[in-house]
């Protein structure tokens, strides 16, 4: 049985939660290897909501589930979230959660920093979540970094503390702000440490060991390949590598452990916050889209840019992060439209293209290029078979594989879990 990774491969809020919550099920463990608690996954089980930031979506289910080192991790924010899930009667425990004894922690100055340059850019703001993930993501590679196993040691942290301070002192000062509190820091970090270490594992470890046995990993991957550092629209983007790639590196197992890459697929297109989104709609038919489809983010709850399927960026995605299956969700959403539109290619100036430049000045000025196609008037909601979509739903959804060179695997039809059509099972590839 192979393992799964699922990413996102649009601009993220593609649905990630619904199909890694769907998939769970069958899973053995569940692993987060990137991001932090800018993520935002929801859950629909029955009548219950699980929104969740930082923490795997297979907890719900009560899979073991893993934060890699390649997520940065805001310890306050993870108990808080903990304490969240508790009182919708989720119970995490060390047995059911591990976290990398690896993971760079966010403190409470990287916040800080975030919230700073963000107001400070004024037209040129990124659109970052405030969270501090930037910030902690530039000390992890400065090699500053607080780490969850230094929670164990924070007597002997003073040299590492020194380091850290002085590099965040010295651009506090570009703000006009005091330098780091160090005592109360220190202070912060005692009283979170004892709920935070019995969690702390070596989880590369772990994951071998699982899948020496032939243990079935769900990689859950947050954000989306468009959003990726190295492969997104630089530099509205964020600020770890989004792409299915990253389940090695960011959770300690190798590349051969990745397996199906499934990439979620919203059936229309979505963004929060700047940056270019060559098809999007500033009309009422993206605020119908945008109505119909609670386009609202679940960390921020800024409200989402809508436009039509971007084939170009999600071919794109498909071949920089290896997609070897789409899960195309919010079909309905495009219930009753007389006809849908879907992004071919982009005219900059006089020159078409059939990719996105590179260039973020040639990505402001890229003009859509469309191929319009029938709509349907009957109702996908809850169809879990081919037989239940009309069939101008399955010419369209058959278009999208044609143009991204990448067939679909699942069709979401709901918020629902079980509200879902089975094309081929990851799990057995």
């Amino acid at each position: 049985m192979a393992n799964v990774t699922v990413i996102g491969a649009q601009w993220g809020d593609e649905g990630k939660g619904k199909i890694v919550d769907w998939l769970a099920e069958r899973a053995d463990v569940v692993v987060r290897f990137q991001g932090g608690h800018n993520a935002g996954h929801t859950l629909v089980v029955g009548d219950n909501v699980y929104k969740l930031s930082l923490l795997p979506s297979g907890i719900v289910r009560g899979t073991l589930s893993v934060i890699g080192n390649g997520v940065v991790l805001d310890p306050w924010h993870f108990k808080e979230e903990v304490a969240k899930l508790a009182g919708q009667g989720v119970i995490i425990t060390p047995e059911n959660l591990q976290i990398a004894e690896t993971c760079p922690l966010i403190l409470p100055f990287h916040r800080d920093l975030d919230g700073l340059r963000e107001d400070a850019s004024g037209a040129g703001k990124i659109g970052t979540t405030r969270r501090g993930i930037g910030p902690a993501y530039e000390d992890k590679v400065g090699r500053r970094a607080i780490r969850v196993c230094d929670l164990a040691h924070l007597d002997d942290l003073g040299p590492q503390v020194d380091r850290l301070t002085a590099h965040h002192d010295a651009l506090r000062a570009g703000f006009g702000e005091p330098p780091v509190d160090r005592e109360a820091l220190m202070a912060e970090l005692r009283a979170i440490a004892d709920f935070i270490l019995p969690y702390a594992r070596p989880v590369w470890l772990t994951l071998n060991e699982a899948k020496k046995r032939g243990d079935r990993i769900l990689f859950e991957g947050a954000q989306g390949v468009l959003l990726d550092v190295d492969h997104g629209t630089y530099p509205f983007v964020t600020s770890s590598n989004t792409i299915a790639g990253t389940a090695a590196g960011g959770s300690g197992l190798g590349p051969s452990a990745v397996g199906f890459v499934l990439g979620i697929v919203k059936a229309y297109t979505t963004r929060v916050g700047s940056g270019p989104f060559p098809s999007e709609l500033e009309d009422e038919i993206g605020q119908r889209l945008g109505e119909r489809g609670h386009e609202f983010g679940t960390v921020t709850g800024r409200k989402r840019r809508c436009g039509w399927f971007d084939a170009v960026l999600v071919r794109q995605s498909v071949a920089v992060s290896g997609v070897t299956g789409i899960a195309l969700t919010k079909l309905d959403v495009l219930d009753g439209f007389d006809e849908l539109k879907i992004c071919t290619g982009y005219r900059i100036g006089d020159r078409h293209y059939d990719y996105l430049p590179a260039h973020s000045q040639d990505q402001a000025k890229a003009e859509a290029v469309y191929e319009t196609i029938e709509g349907w008037q009957d109702t996908t909601a809850g169809a879990r078979s081919w037989a239940e979509l009309p069939a101008q739903a399955i010419k369209y959804i058959r278009r999208i594989e044609e143009l991204i060179g990448c067939p679909v695997t699942l069709v979401s039809t709901s918020p629902q879990r079980d509200d879902t059509i089975l094309v081929r099972d990851p799990f057995a590839d």
